[in-house]
């Protein structure tokens, strides 16, 4: 990405995935000038392909994204790279700043920087990511069908997330790690679908020949598996926002931290839009690129709203008062310059009582 940023635009997007691009590929279609700041750390980057997208299933997501933004910039957006650190009122506006020292201005912001997902403290958990320790069954349970799945429990989704996979295999297992061992109609659940459960702490993965073999409990037990499946806590990188008044809050489903949004991604703060995983923590790549596509229709139509309102303004007052003030002060500073018939209508240097030829 080698765009280079002006200093004022119609709206910037913080943030290059799905969500962001098709909110600037809807405002550069409505000939808004519009800039994506990417920081290039997209959430699915270790994932080989990206599902569950009609037409593009199976795509690379670095390739994903380069054909977005090809798109972006064939209407004439922008799309740069940069980490936003900041942002601020500026008069009517906004501005963000980067880390790099620049700043940029907008008439409205778009939030679209995704989330970071904080995986168990599980030693050798975070080498396998995106490979063989997988957290969503539409992004990656076709993949690991009819594998041996052990689901670690670390959320308050747990038993939902193994009776999930139990869809897409019939040897699934959960370890109860560091939750109480499920009871109840959540343990009579599990046994009617034949999910074994394997009390104690997980003390670490095993691989072996770069495959998972297993997980190694606390008291040295080793469970066999081929897959691990988890749920991360996930939080939106939206740090940035502090000096707007905007902060992260809990999600309802407890899962981590988001920015609330309107269905259509207004957040709280007029002029800033939030969508993809800034809002909704479990949006896949075609639910991001949806909501990124409604805000930015609504920011086009709140930028219509407000052109709309200034030009009846205009309509109504084509000469303001401070305009007209001035236009008197530019007639009068001729006249105490001795050019009093810079005004005539018969014009200038024609003296009084001459008559026309």
């Amino acid at each position: 990405m080698s765009d280079q940023l002006k200093d004022t635009y119609d709206a910037v997007i913080v943030g290059g995935g799905a969500a962001g691009l098709n909110g600037a590929l809807m405002l550069a279609r409505s000939r808004r000038s519009v800039a994506v700041i990417d920081a290039g750390a997209p959430r699915n980057a270790p994932a080989a392909a990206v599902h569950g997208l009609l037409a593009r299933d199976g795509t690379a997501p670095g390739e994903l994204l380069e054909r977005g933004r090809a798109e972006v910039r064939g209407y004439g957006g922008y799309v740069a790279a940069g980490e936003v650190i900041c942002a601020w009122r500026d008069g009517d506006a906004f501005a963000v700043g980067l880390a790099d020292g620049r700043a940029v201005r907008a008439r409205r912001i778009l939030v679209a920087a995704g989330l970071v997902d904080e995986l168990p403290d599980i030693p050798g958990l975070a080498r396998r990511w995106g490979r063989d320790v997988v957290h969503c069954p539409y992004c990656h349970g076709w993949e690991v069908r009819d594998a041996a799945i052990g689901v670690v429990a670390t959320g308050p989704m747990a038993v939902h997330q193994a009776l999930m996979f139990r869809q897409l295999s019939a040897d699934v297992v959960l370890l109860s790690h560091d939750q109480p061992a499920p009871a109840g109609e959540r343990a009579e659940q599990l046994a009617a679908r034949g999910i074994r459960v394997v009390d104690g702490a997980v003390a670490a993965i095993e691989v072996a020949e770069d495959r998972i073999a297993g997980l190694r409990m606390s008291d040295g037990r080793l469970v066999a598996r081929d897959v691990v499946a988890v749920a991360t806590r996930m939080r939106a990188r939206a740090g940035f926002l502090a000096g707007l008044g905007l902060h992260p809050a809990a999600h309802p489903s407890g899962m981590g931290e988001h920015i609330p949004a309107e269905p259509d991604g207004r957040t709280a703060v007029d002029g800033v839009w939030a969508a993809g995983n800034t809002t909704d923590l479990a949006a896949q790549v075609g639910a991001a690129a949806a909501a990124g596509a409604a805000a930015g229709a609504g920011i086009n139509a709140d930028l219509i709203t407000e052109d709309t309102r200034r030009a009846v303004e205009a309509y109504r007052d084509p000469f303001p008062a401070g305009t007209e003030a001035h236009l008197c002060e530019q007639a009068a500073g001729a006249a105490r310059h001795g050019l009093e018939d810079a005004t005539r209508p018969d014009g200038p240097g024609i003296a009084a009582g001459t008559e026309h030829a």
